[in-house]
């Protein structure tokens, strides 16, 4: 597999962090291609991805990925 010069390949990487039950997050900007075909952009310097789909904001996350502990009152 041909690669750029150290230079070039360090500029047009992006890094991809996967959080254990959570999203993906990835060093902006960025384009996101859905299975649809359906192109979105974000030029922010971190996008959270969902991984879960849980997210009302797919592809981006919205932390639906939490568990939501019930509150107890001490009374």
């Amino acid at each position: 597999m041909p690669t750029a010069s150290n230079a070039e390949a360090t500029e047009d990487r992006r890094r991809v962090t996967l959080v254990a039950g959570g999203p993906a997050l990835i060093e902006g900007p960025v384009e996101v291609v859905t299975e649809d075909g359906t192109v979105f952009t974000s030029d922010r310097f971190l996008v959270a991805l969902c991984m879960c789909r849980r997210s009302k904001n797919f592809p981006f996350c919205d932390t639906s990925h939490r568990k939501r502990a019930r509150r107890t009152t001490g009374e």
